[in-house]
């Protein structure tokens, strides 16, 4: 079972007794201050939960499946996400 976010806001809604507006305003704030931030340069760490952080991807050769041919892929930036010891606990 998997949880979308309407799924997400509805159950944070419910938990808290906010409104289901008020959660989802909450939840997109938080969602659009982590892509700032990691767009940056930057790390969001929730310790023991969660972090995020934007890592350098070096530049290297691949293969096109179609064809077989070697191909150059440029370097370029990801996204690193670290899961917690308290989320790590809370899954076990």
């Amino acid at each position: 079972m998997s949880l979308n976010k309407t799924e997400l806001v509805a159950k944070i809604a419910a938990d808290t007794g906010q409104s289901q507006a008020a959660v989802a305003s909450v939840v997109d704030g938080f969602f659009a201050a982590v892509s700032e931030t990691v767009a940056k340069g930057d790390t969001v760490s929730i310790p023991g939960r969660i972090a995020f952080e934007s890592a350098d991807t070096a530049a290297r050769t691949g293969r096109n499946p179609q064809t077989g041919d070697t191909i150059n892929i440029p370097a370029g930036k990801r996204v690193k996400v670290s899961v917690g010891s308290k989320l790590k606990a809370a899954v076990k």
